[in-house]
């Protein structure tokens, strides 16, 4: 017998019937808000173009690292899931075949945020009212598909229906921005934007580096073979960046370390790079140069700069040689931050035109690490519980560890870095909620006014990410 499929209206509150009260009225105030989305990984083809999406196996699984990590945390190889392989070998192609796994295994996800955003989708976007199982995975399937393949549930009205105000996806230095151009000068030039990701021609210990700064230096007949050329190149893609809505720059670093090298130290350290004869240490160290260097340009052109450290990237090599980058299989590492950041900011860390957003997949760094140095220096804030931790207890934890240190107005609001268009709306509705129930919890306390709980929860909704990246 099926299950219903019940979303209840106090989820995610506090269990206290008065707090849930005070949370209840705080959420009531900012749940309607627009969504600003400044921190994503959704295809910019999508708004471009305004395709259909195809079938439920295509939304839901294929794009979905957090969907797929589990399933194959338990045995299901990512053939079966129909994930493509680097070479071309047979992976499930029947698309009702992989749902029926994915509908078979749903007890897996029970107790994960995963669950909340699907069950969230499923409820709210697709009007589904029993439970994913296997008796009722065909149903959900053929649901699913049909509705996707109407125009109410294409890209840009969906965009509508879930009021989504901005979005920003995330593209490498070296991508030609063809979707955003074609998006310029209609509707949607303004609420899709991009982000400058320059990782593909600041990481040198790439399989793919060298031949990516022969790229730059052709995309922008600089001289990239020089350590002035190069510099120039960033800049001239930094340019191209905004010109196509750019507000931000994003930098996935194994660590957060930076340098402050001479003139004549840096030319070295390039070409030692690019010759394909550097170390590790010293791809380390020119990463952390990067870094600074990056910081000045911000100071330049504006652009509000993310660096998110601590991933180890692809730990799985058998996957990362089968599937390629992005699998899934990318886990958190102990992440130092006070010593690694001091020559950058040394350097440009009292600059008020300088904005560096910090996340962290350490936890252990947040109030004994992040919350002090962005307490402190004018040019630091605080990015929102991230990746591993963009969950209830995660998003709870943060506030906690933060708030007496950094308080409120040192953090960006909610973003949901996400390549699940459709799970947009539920993860922030999981950041309102949670912010709610934090909120009431200081007011019940009498450590805030509840007319300050509502100005808050407005804030942490909206306001602080607007300003932050500068929308």
């Amino acid at each position: 017998m099926p299950q219903p499929l019940n979303l209840h209206p106090d989820r995610l509150f506090p269990a206290d019937p008065t707090v849930r009260a005070i949370a209840r009225r705080l959420y009531d105030s900012i749940k309607d808000l627009p969504i600003l989305s400044p921190h994503g990984h959704t295809d910019p083809r999508w708004f471009a173009e305004n395709p259909s999406f195809g079938n439920a196996s295509e939304l839901f699984i294929r794009p979905d690292h957090y969907v797929f990590r589990m399933l194959y945390s338990q045995g299901i190889s990512l053939e079966r899931l129909g994930i493509p392989r680097r070479d071309g070998g047979a992976v499930e192609t029947d698309p009702i075949a992989i749902w029926r796994l994915f509908a078979g295994n749903y007890h897996l996800f029970r107790g994960t945020p995963s669950r909340i955003w699907l069950d969230t989708v499923f409820s709210e976007v697709f009007g589904m009212t029993v439970a994913l199982a296997p008796d009722t995975a065909e149903q959900y399937y053929h649901a699913i598909t049909e509705k996707l393949a109407t125009d109410a549930f294409k890209p840009q009205a969906l965009m509508d229906r879930f009021n989504i105000e901005c979005i920003a996806t995330t593209e490498g230095a070296l991508d030609d921005l063809k979707y955003h151009g074609a998006m310029k000068g209609g509707a949607m030039e303004k609420r899709v934007i991009t982000t400058f990701r320059p990782d593909d021609v600041v990481d040198a210990s790439r399989e793919d580096f060298a031949d990516n700064i022969k790229k730059l230096g052709e995309l922008t007949g600089e001289d990239t073979h020089s350590w002035d050329g190069y510099l120039a190149a960033i800049r001239n893609r930094r340019a191209f960046f905004r010109d196509h809505g750019a507000t931000a720059t994003d930098h996935g670093h194994p660590t957060a370390a930076t340098a402050n090298l001479s003139h004549a130290e840096c030319r070295t350290l390039f070409e030692l790079c690019i010759s394909g004869k550097a170390g590790s240490a010293q791809q380390e160290l020119f990463r952390a140069q990067m870094l600074t260097e990056l910081a000045g340009m911000s100071i330049e052109d504006g652009m509000v700069m993310q660096i998110h450290p601590g991933a180890f990237r692809n730990h799985n090599p058998r996957i990362f040689e089968g599937f390629g980058r992005d699998k899934g299989a990318d886990i958190p590492s102990p992440t130092e931050y006070v010593k690694a950041l001091k020559p950058l900011l040394d350097k440009y860390g009292n600059d008020p035109r300088l904005s560096i957003i910090l996340f962290t997949l350490d936890e252990t760094s947040y109030a004994r690490e992040l919350a002090p140095l962005a307490g402190h220096y004018p040019c630091l804030k605080l990015g929102p519980a991230w990746w591993f931790h963009d969950s209830p207890e995660g998003m709870l934890r943060f506030r906690h560890q933060v708030t007496e240190t950094a308080g409120f107005y040192n953090t960006v609001g909610f973003n949901d870095d996400t390549r699940a268009f459709l799970s947009i709306p539920a993860r922030h509705d999981v950041a309102r909620r949670i912010d709610c129930r934090f909120l009431a919890g200081l007011i019940s306390e009498h450590r805030l006014g509840e007319d300050e709980g509502f100005e808050l929860a407005r804030a942490l909704t909206y306001d602080l990410a607007k300003k932050a990246y500068k929308l």
